[in-house]
């Protein structure tokens, strides 16, 4: 079959034909429908992901939207290595697939949204515990993930959503989409600090970071308080991913004084079953058009083009076979 193979971690993939897929007992061969290119995939095919299994040659893609062995079109995932879903079939347990709700949608706007819907939804209600009327800052709110992150928590009932991004045409377009104030992330540090506290206009409750490093820093000095005579309130971040940096620094003083709490979202901390349940809970808002992200379809034959090209406006590109 053909598939986007990776020879060499960092090189991106290359279109190769690959051995089928043979299913063992409890698994089942998967035809792929459209395949979202998420950050987690481009992660996991340099290698450097903590997921990654550091197996070579691999396929990657880890999730998509699949025909099941029944005809059905399906969410996949799970897929046994060095199967991934950047390919024309997989391999994935038969326990796993979800069948997608009738709709006009496209397999590939569900292969496009899905992922980071769920993941947003998430850190935000399993993970963030968010509140009704609490504020919500979002940080990297211009990629495809912050976008539904911020339309998210406002529908969850945050009572003020802070965007902050490095694309303004985007921080622009979340005006008018959820968002009641915008920060540009690509400004000096103390400058970006001062910028989230005054888009904030009072206590933040819930971080959803899928930038980490420096923006991060900035978003924790802006909640932290000075001196003896205040009550901080409880501050959730959630770090799900690490677009501007994987380490921060962080004072000893700023978790005895501002009420931060540090969660992760992602494989490994959240149970499979949560999991599934968010799936579920987003497939019906993608089918009836209430989650959408842009979307940069390419077509197998050119995965090697479309992987090199960035993706723009905070869109999120999807292979088809």
């Amino acid at each position: 079959m053909r598939a986007a193979v990776v020879t060499r971690w960092g090189a991106g993939p290359v279109l190769a034909d690959f051995p089928d897929p043979v299913a063992q007992p409890g698994e089942q061969v998967v035809d792929i429908l459209a395949a979202g290119v998420h950050p987690i995939v481009r992660s996991l095919a340099a290698g450097s992901h903590y997921g990654s299994a550091g197996q070579l040659p691999m396929i990657p893609g880890v999730d998509a939207i699949g025909r099941l062995p029944d005809g059905r079109p399906a969410y996949i995932g799970f897929a046994r290595a060095p199967y991934g879903t950047l390919s024309e079939r997989t391999v994935l347990p038969a326990a796993f697939g979800l069948p997608l709700p009738e709709s006009d949608v496209s397999p590939t706007v569900f292969a496009a949204t899905l992922n980071p819907a769920a993941a947003a939804w998430l850190a935000l209600a399993h993970q963030g515990e968010l509140l009704a009327g609490e504020t919500v800052l979002v940080l990297g709110a211009t990629g495809a993930s912050g976008q539904l992150a911020v339309q998210l928590a406002r529908e969850l009932g945050a009572g003020r959503v802070v965007a902050a991004g490095r694309d303004t045409r985007v921080l622009d377009r979340l005006l008018g989409r959820g968002a009641d104030a915008a920060v540009r992330v690509d400004t000096d540090p103390v400058d970006l600090r001062a910028a989230i506290a005054d888009a904030a206009a009072g206590p933040v409750h819930v971080i959803i970071d899928y930038l980490w490093g420096p923006p991060t820093e900035a978003a924790i000095a802006a909640i932290t308080h000075a001196g003896l005579r205040h009550t901080a309130p409880r501050v959730r971040l959630v770090e799900v991913g690490e677009m501007a940096g994987p380490t921060i620094s962080l004072p000893a003083s700023v978790l005895r004084s501002s009420g931060l709490r540090i969660l992760g979202s992602g494989a490994g901390s959240v149970d499979p079953a949560v999991v599934v349940a968010a799936l579920s809970r987003i497939m019906p808002r993608i089918a009836d058009g209430s989650l959408r992200v842009p979307v940069r379809q390419a077509r197998l034959d050119d995965v090697v083009q479309a992987w090199a090209e960035p993706d723009r406006d905070g869109e999120r590109l999807v292979v088809v076979p």
